[in-house]
């Protein structure tokens, strides 16, 4: 099912998510209804707390972004990014490998709201998989830079919060709005 989004204003998007303990039949459903919700939304990746979970949990799936290219490795050997696709990550963590480099990003919680991010270029990354067991693997380019974005997500880190001031400053008036319109919905549930 398609689950209602947590905008930019909603206190669950600045919480620490917990660690998930195991795949549960719950943790499953949430996967499931997770990957529709970003593929109705069109987006790329969803974490947990856009969708009101605050929990170590994000699907990712770049295969709809066709100019942005990335790389990944599985087990030291270059395979197709596309070959993963879609996937989950539990309880990422991300070392980078590079200095950052400025890129476009856009977040599902922040409709229409785009600026340029700094990030590492290229990060390894250890998580679990949606079966809940152990996987790693290198990656660059967009699938690097959503990664990031995601697993920020899972520790109440905004991409705002990674903007440049000249940029954020650009985008208050915009942000105030959403922030706004957000506490407003809210306080009529």
């Amino acid at each position: 099912m398609v689950l209602p989004l947590a905008y930019y204003g909603n206190p669950v998007l600045r919480e620490k998510g917990a660690q998930v303990k195991s795949v549960t039949p719950e943790i499953a459903q949430l996967i499931k209804d997770m990957f529709k919700t970003m593929e109705d939304f069109r987006g790329i990746g969803l974490a947990a707390h856009q969708v009101g979970t605050a929990i170590q949990l994000t699907v990712i799936d770049i295969r709809s972004v066709e100019d942005l290219p990335s790389t990944l490795e599985l087990g030291g050997e270059e395979v197709d990014p596309h070959s993963i696709m879609p996937f989950v990550l539990i309880n990422p963590t991300i070392t980078p490998l590079n200095d950052p480099v400025k890129g476009p990003e856009g977040c599902l919680s922040f409709p229409e709201i785009f600026g340029d991010i700094s990030r590492p270029d290229k990060v390894s990354v250890k998580a679990l998989d949606r079966l809940g067991e152990p996987f790693e693997f290198v990656c660059s380019g967009l699938l690097a830079r959503c990664v990031q974005h995601e697993t920020d997500h899972l520790h109440g880190i905004l991409f705002i919060d990674r903007m440049d001031r000249e940029t954020k400053s650009d985008l208050r008036e915009d942000l105030a709005v959403l922030q706004e319109k957000t506490k407003a919905t809210l306080a009529e549930q």
